[in-house]
């Protein structure tokens, strides 16, 4: 049996989408013309929250979305005009709820007295539009509307059969309806068909109710509000005498449609999707995933047969290899989800912060829509508020120093994402002063970051701003100063597997690009050999490999070797030194030179061979042992063997060089 409470957690889900919606509505309201139909659909976005909450007994979230709601309807009906102090006191709102669903999912009671002095803002508000205020259950018993004479109603409601699929209760929905009053409910269950052919998940019953009640019409029509396209609903005035079961059945039988059982699959063919549990998502890209370790080791198994033996086996394992990569596409494309869920904070951060600030900045956004995995999303989020807090801080000047620099009064910030070549680019651009280069070397030279007769390139020195402890602020401030984060960002995404790089113009403005994978479950990797060890070298990363002459490799006093690329000189890295390895080739002559990059950054890494391209399922390391560097996960290989997956990122090149080491 489903319990209540798979049902509250729906709801819950339900509500942070809706805050999340209204929060950008909030944001894009138009102060000086607001759109009626956007404050229709803020105000939907509260009234949904209110009845969802009535129906689970969480008091506090209906009680305080109750006096949003009545103030939101007074602005759409143009009682109260739109206002920054009101989007303001709107914004705190959806903190305050937020806060209320959260101790709801994670059933505890919310901070005794949470947001009462905003609730009082807002009565305050509603009541200044000249209309009557609505007061909350907790001061009334009586519904806002005008209170009518207690009276008898009579309520048909018959569920199609698809309403369950849509994540609706009955039994919440009936509850909710004894709040308005006394209440008789009688079953019909003769669309209940025999045991042998019901489906769990199809709702069968439906019910007849009377209620007495001094609501009117448009109250009891509000219960049924999240079910109205599912149900078939009568309401109606009973007679004053008292309906005995007899005449229940009667009005029953009369006034409810019941639909045929063709026009409710017809109507189920109108669900384009399912709430599904992130726990059995996760359990079918496990079980994927060793289905594409199996699948590696039969094919394992094949390379020492004789070309045309055993053909009709060959066949069959090329093409299993070629559905099971077309089945894992399909699993992970379950797991994708639009960056929207993260972009959609970023208007709230950037007109907090400008407002403190005293800046004007428009934040302009592009490819919400663009999909990622769902762990990458999860961890994405810390990484772009710091960014974007860091731009409206350092990036945007203020509009007297802008209009002195013959710039427009209001700064703006771009923010995008699209594909590229399997990975996901977020670029965070904005048109502020760019990167001070000579005050960044002065303060980390100040810092001691860098030495003190330190040469830096101008891509070294815009480098700079990532390193820990380092901040250009020159007081501590709740938004900056304190030399965390920048380095951070650099942090968190090097662990996704990803790159931050930095380009900027002084006076002009800079440019911000993350490149990410679009998954951490399963990537495309170049297994290398490294004496008796292999490695995977993510595919991603990789320019080119070569076997380079002798002369090539240049010894450079105090640094690592290097590889002259084209006139270009690459930092080269031993693996076979990093990871302490016996029976390597150390000669890069003798030797290969992957080519690889990360972010600004290029190496050449010293294998002794190539063994092949493959798909690899990633394994966490984290559980079982403490972060190394230049390692970021594990997997298993097609003769069972476990192999490290290289961090390029993580990599460092070695100050001792071949020449020494021979």
């Amino acid at each position: 049996m489903v319990s209540l409470d798979q049902f509250k957690q729906t709801y819950i889900a339900e509500c942070f989408e809706l805050l999340g919606d209204m929060e950008s509505l909030l944001i894009g309201l138009d102060i000086e013309a607001a759109d009626t139909e956007q404050l229709n659909a803020i105000f939907r976005c509260a009234h949904s929250i209110k009845g969802g909450a009535g129906a689970f007994g969480l008091d506090s979230i209906m009680n305080f979305t109750h006096v949003l709601e009545a103030l939101l309807d007074s602005m759409r009906e143009g009682k109260v005009k739109p206002s920054r102090a009101a989007v303001d006191m709107l914004l705190k709102s959806v903190d305050i709820v937020t806060q209320m669903v959260n101790a709801a999912r994670d059933n505890v009671s919310p901070q005794e007295g949470l947001g009462a002095d905003l609730l009082e803002n807002l009565k305050e508000l509603a009541m200044g539009s000249g209309g009557d205020y609505v007061k909350t259950k907790q001061e009334s018993n009586k519904k806002e509307t005008v209170c009518l004479k207690e009276q008898r109603w009579q309520i048909n409601f018959a569920p199609h059969e698809t309403l369950l699929a849509t994540g609706n209760e009955p039994l919440l929905i009936i509850r909710e309806l004894s709040r308005l009053g006394k209440t008789e409910v009688t079953a019909f269950i003769h669309r209940v068909p025999v045991i042998e052919e019901i489906n769990p998940t199809c709702c069968y019953v439906g019910w007849s109710i009377v209620l007495i009640s001094s609501c009117c019409e448009n109250d009891i029509r509000e219960v049924f509000e999240f079910v109205s396209d599912h149900c078939d609903l009568n309401i109606a005035i009973a007679p004053e005498e008292s309906v005995a079961n007899e005449k229940i059945s009667e009005v029953r039988s009369s006034n409810i449609k019941i639909a045929p059982a063709e026009e409710a699959g017809t109507r189920g063919a109108h669900a384009t999707s399912i709430r599904v549990d992130l726990d059995k998502v996760d359990r079918l890209v496990n079980m994927i995933g060793e289905l594409v370790i199996t699948e590696a080791m039969l094919k394992a198994q094949t390379r020492n047969f004789i070309e045309g033996q055993f053909t009709d086996l060959m066949r069959g394992i090329s093409e299993l290899s070629q559905h099971t990569r077309e089945l894992q596409e399909a699993v992970m494309a379950v797991r994708m989800q639009p960056v929207k869920s993260i972009f959609s904070r970023m208007p709230r951060i950037v007109r907090d912060i400008s407002a403190q600030l005293g800046k004007e900045i428009r934040l302009v956004t592009s490819g919400e829509n663009t999909e990622v995995d769902k762990t990458v999303i999860e961890q994405l989020g810390d990484p772009l508020t710091h960014m974007i807090r860091n731009s409206v801080d350092h990036g945007i000047e203020k509009p007297e120093v802008r209009i002195a620099a013959n710039k427009p009064q209001e700064g703006t910030i771009y923010l995008s994402a699209d594909h590229r070549g399997g990975r996901i680019v977020i670029e965070i651009k904005d048109d502020g002063a760019g990167i001070n280069r000579s005050k960044v070397l002065a303060k980390a030279r100040e810092k001691g970051l860098v030495a003190a007769d330190a040469v830096l390139s101008d891509e070294e020195c815009d480098d700079l701003i990532f390193l820990p402890g380092f901040s250009t602020a020159d007081t501590v401030s709740n938004i900056s100063g304190r030399g965390v984060g920048m380095d951070v960002v650099r942090r968190n995404i090097q662990n996704l597997g990803g790159t931050v790089k930095v380009v900027t113009t002084v006076g002009k403005g800079s440019l911000f690009t993350v490149s990410l994978p679009l998954t951490l479950a399963i990537l495309d990797g170049m297994i290398v050999r490294v004496g008796t060890e292999n490695y995977i070298v993510p595919i991603a990363n990789i320019i080119e490999t070569m076997r380079p002459k002798f002369e090539q490799v240049k010894r450079v006093e105090g640094h690592s070797d290097v590889i002259n690329v084209r006139g270009e000189f690459i930092p080269v890295i031993y693996l076979s030194r990093i990871f302490n390895i016996t029976g390597a080739e150390n000669e890069p002559s003798k030797a290969l030179i992957v080519l690889v990059e990360t972010g600004s950054r290029k190496m050449g890494l010293v294998v002794d061979e190539l063994i092949g391209q493959q798909q690899v399922v990633i394994k966490s390391l984290e559980s079982n042992s403490d972060p190394v560097a230049g390692v970021s996960g594990a997997t298993i290989l097609g003769d069972g063997r476990v192999s490290l997956i290289l961090d390029i990122a993580g990599l460092k090149p070695q100050t001792q060089t071949y020449l020494e080491a021979a």
